[in-house]
């Protein structure tokens, strides 16, 4: 045992407050300078995290705390990365659930500490937000406890300790009646508590966690040593799960974590948790170990995909224009790079070699994953995204989502009926406090594509809905799709204002005056069941004959922008979503009217 470290994870529900609680750890541990200025979320470092205030990947930090290093890890808190959260845990002795004093347990809640008790990780509960004036701090500790009880934990883990929280204002207290100045029962209860890490006799063996890629350094592999010494400039092999070697190199480079830093040392003994670089070939769930090892670390399998998208290469006559990597060479390298160090997505080609299957766990992840993609330069066309059937003794099986929403009580009926008519099927209804009800469905996946929008605009954005993978079950049937159709360009060229103007009867805009257009792009939404072609560039008839009154100038309604998420939800199965660097458009995949209506007579020859 390392009497002189502690390692643990900080879990909990999105906006839980888990990366605000590291930032006063770092401050109050002394592990910045008096004077060192700290970004806000410090340890959300990626432009997309701190735009969209979210964690995304899994991180390492490290303060020291009455001579013990306590090694701390900030995990991602939405479902769609629940594959970091699992990785992480193989890496900890104890875990920090982090619950709102207000909200209490929520769905991730659920997911992340079903993964740390299977694990056998006792958790330290910290009730945050403690300071609201809707904080209800006991009756969600009550909540936590039944939660526990109901997720089979054990006597050892039913009896965690609660310390009472916040995380913006920095205290943490054991009673909600003591004094609020600072963090230290928190620090003093995770050295108590938190075992030390167990270390094996024999030669160096770690197990690799998470990857990164280094302009410099190469692949970087983190994990924690399980046993033995690693030291730099060591030859080293490398084994995956089965204990076949993969390759052997020389560590380059050992780095420890140091607060908000990553040092060079030049070893590191068991219970460490280190980053090595010099690897060209492991990646996540491989051994690393001495050329002396023979047995391979067991390594926890991730949960499987729940849905797919297709990548393909974008075909528009826009193409090129915006964007610098445009092949499918490009495009294959970045998506198989990306399933390397991401291992909760999967990575087909297609059968004509021109497109890639991309699974993943929800629309965010694999949303996530596009916006990175367009920000480096790639143009891409996604198709909608579909769900991953299971066929299993001759019946067909589609995911379940456990969908909880927390809703004003006047707008229960409207979500109610939505969430039917997806042939979702309510489980609970209870009321959760300010006139507020939180109902709990089981809905299939491919019901909830594209819902959220519509959620938003039902409950006039007040409602929120979190969703969690609850298991497969049988078919459910048919699901209504969009019952609208769209408002396809014509023609190719720059929108016209008074073309508009005669087009906003026919439904709602996407586009504004000047924005380029192609033939088959989509411009609009009809307001009418079928899809209708116009000419959006069509301009004023001008004469030399005197009109009798003035020229009316034209007033637009502001179009309907979307975001891509919203954009990827929206598209039915013969339509596409066109993402360069600079734009997301909306298309038909035949853009050709006459190839669409040739595709339509085939599919109803078929059906018929």
């Amino acid at each position: 045992m390392r009497a002189d470290l502690r390692n643990l994870a900080i879990i909990a529900h999105v906006d839980h407050g888990k990366t605000t609680l590291v930032d006063q750890l770092l401050r109050q541990s002394g592990a910045l300078r008096a004077n060192q200025q700290m970004a806000e979320r410090a340890m959300d470092s990626n432009d997309l995290e701190r735009e969209r205030g979210i964690t995304i990947l899994a991180k390492c930090t490290s303060v020291e705390w009455k001579g013990v290093r306590l090694n701390i890890v900030d995990t991602p808190g939405h479902a769609d990365f629940g594959g970091e959260v699992e990785r992480i845990l193989s890496m900890v002795d104890g875990v920090l659930l982090l619950v709102d004093a207000a909200e209490g347990p929520m769905p991730q809640t659920k997911f992340v500490t079903m993964k740390a008790l299977a694990h056998g990780l006792k958790p330290i509960v910290v009730i945050n937000k403690a300071d609201k004036a809707e904080a209800r701090p006991y009756e969600v500790q009550d909540e936590v406890f039944d939660l526990f009880g109901a997720l089979d934990a054990s006597d050892e883990q039913l009896d965690f300790p609660t310390l009472f929280a916040s995380a913006k204002q920095g205290w943490a207290i054991a009673e909600p009646d003591a004094p609020r100045e600072n963090m230290d029962a928190l620090f003093d209860m995770i050295v108590a508590r938190v075992p030390a890490p167990a270390t094996e006799e024999g030669p160096f063996r770690m197990l690799a966690t998470t990857l990164e890629a280094d302009p410099f350094l190469g692949r970087i592999l983190t994990g924690r040593i399980l046993s033995g010494t690693a030291r730099m400039n060591s030859t080293v092999k490398s084994m995956n799960r089965h204990g076949k070697e993969l390759e052997r190199a020389r560590l380059t480079k050992l780095l420890a974590f140091r607060g908000l830093e990553r040092v060079a040392v030049e070893e590191a003994s068991a219970g460490d948790i280190v980053a090595i670089a010099g690897l060209a070939h492991t990646t996540v769930a491989d051994t690393i170990c001495d050329l002396s090892a023979d047995a391979a670390i067991p390594s926890q399998p991730i949960d499987p995909p729940t849905l797919a998208m297709t990548f393909q290469v974008n075909d528009s006559p826009f193409a090129g224009r915006e964007g610098d990597k445009v092949t499918s060479r490009m495009i294959r390298a970045r998506l198989l790079r990306e399933a390397e160090g991401n291992v909760a997505i999967r990575i087909s080609e297609t059968a004509d070699k021109d497109a890639f299957e991309v699974a993943g766990r929800g629309e965010l992840q694999l949303g996530v994953l596009i916006e990175n993609m367009r920000r480096e330069g790639y143009e891409l066309s996604i198709s909608r995204p579909r769900v991953l059937f299971k066929t299993e003794n001759g019946q067909r099986l589609e995911p379940i989502e456990e969908v909880q929403v927390d809703v004003d009580e006047e707008f229960t009926g409207v979500v109610v009926e939505k969430m039917s008519q997806r042939k979702a099927e309510l489980q609970e209804m209870r009321p959760s406090g300010g006139g507020k009800q939180r109902l709990v469905f089981h809905a299939p996946a491919r019901g909830l594509i594209g819902y959220h929008g519509e959620f938003l605009t039902d409950t006039r954005g007040t409602g929120i809905m979190f969703r969690l993978f609850h298991a497969y079950a049988p078919y459910k049937g048919p699901i209504p799709g969009r019952r609208n159709g769209v408002l396809i360009s014509n023609a190719t060229g720059d929108v016209v204002a008074y073309a508009l103007w005669n087009l906003e009867e026919r439904g709602q805009i996407f586009v504004e005056p000047g924005t380029p257009v192609y033939e088959g792009m989509i411009i609009g939404e009809h307001s009418r069941g079928n899809d209708l072609e116009v000419n959006p560039l069509k301009a004023k008839q001008l004469t030399n004959m005197r009109a009798s009154g003035k020229d009316e100038a034209v007033r637009l309604t502001p179009p309907r922008r979307f975001a891509l998420e919203q954009a990827l939800a929206y598209i039915e199965d013969e339509e596409l979503v066109e993402v360069t660097p600079t734009s997301i458009r909306l298309r038909k995949r035949l853009l050709d009217p006459h190839d669409r209506k040739k595709e339509l007579r085939r599919r109803d020859a078929e059906a018929g």
